[in-house]
């Protein structure tokens, strides 16, 4: 057999091999569509909230729509985070693959235990969940068990691909390990850290760090700082402690200049979520972004 008919012969086989689909991914958050990503690269993703976005709030527009209505897998925080939007937008899509029940649904929240769940919530505690608090996408320990039960969802709804998302899930795995460790070391470095923060956005890797969260600018969760609420937090004695103000990118940061106008706390405004492009552009370093940002302001107060 000659080489050009080899070659013939290799390419008709190529051919004769069946395809691959492409996934297509609808994320609730930006956080996801980054681990999806991580798992599944040649995934078509689609994203319903950015970083400057309130994850609460989302309107069902009809292009998210015709997005969730194409799509093979949502992947979502759950937790009640997008209680607001999400029922509705399921809804109008009409994607029998993608309900609560079915495996095109998939939730963050239930692969972990959460934070400060509820027995009873009600109306006078603000935009408290039942189920704990959402943002375990900024838990370095939580994380990889989301991490794993995604691979196996992804695995399900795409057999033929099992064992490259299952590759590229160790592989994540590895790296993320070793980012953990570099972030327990620098971790020292933070302790003794006190900050203001405006909702529990950042709360699971604060507490992760080690870093006092002791005065919240919401006078219950999810409810905008009143005048009075900030008078209150200027008499608090806590203050004279705090070493910031901490508040997201998708909050309005004029309470928190208030304050530090009153004070001599430097405002931090940091992303809570994956950003577009730059150093926050994947969890991994989302996390070395905020610890960058912690640590200067605790170098900066003790000099």
């Amino acid at each position: 057999m000659t080489i050009k008919n080899l070659l013939a012969g290799l390419i008709l086989a190529v051919l004769a091999m069946p395809a691959q689909a492409s996934l297509t991914i609808f994320a609730c958050e930006p956080e996801w569509a980054d681990l999806a990503r991580a798992l599944a690269p040649d995934a078509r993703i689609t994203t319903a909230t950015t970083a400057s976005q309130d994850p609460h709030y989302v309107e069902a527009r009809p292009s998210l729509i015709a997005a969730m209505r194409r799509a093979d897998l949502a992947v979502c925080t759950g937790a009640s985070l997008e209680a607001g939007w999400l029922p509705s937008l399921m809804r109008k899509a009409a994607n029998r693959s993608i309900r609560p029940g079915q495996p095109g649904l998939f939730y963050a929240a239930d692969q972990v235990n959460l934070h400060q769940p509820h027995d009873h919530v009600d109306r006078s505690m603000g935009d408290v969940h039942p189920e704990g608090d959402p943002h375990v996408h900024l838990d370095p320990e939580a994380l990889p068990r989301v991490a794993e039960a995604l691979a196996q969802r992804l695995a399900e709804i795409a057999p033929e691909q099992a064992r490259d998302i299952r590759r590229r899930y160790l592989q994540w795995r590895v790296q993320w390990n070793l980012d953990r460790d570099r972030w327990r070391q620098q971790a020292a470095e933070l302790q003794g850290l006190e900050l203001v923060v405006q909702h529990t956005s950042f709360d699971y890797l604060l507490r992760w760090l080690g870093v006092e969260r002791g005065i919240d600018l919401e006078p219950k969760p999810g409810l905008p700082p009143s005048a009075g609420h900030l008078s209150q937090v200027l008499a608090d004695e806590r203050l004279t402690g705090a070493d910031a103000i901490l508040v997201a990118t998708y909050q309005d940061e004029r309470p928190a200049r208030w304050l530090a106008s009153r004070t001599d706390l430097p405002v931090l405004v940091l992303p809570a979520t994956v950003t577009d492009d730059g150093d926050t552009a994947t969890l991994s370093g989302l996390i070395s972004h905020i610890m960058t940002r912690l640590a200067e302001v605790r170098h900066d107060r003790q000099r």
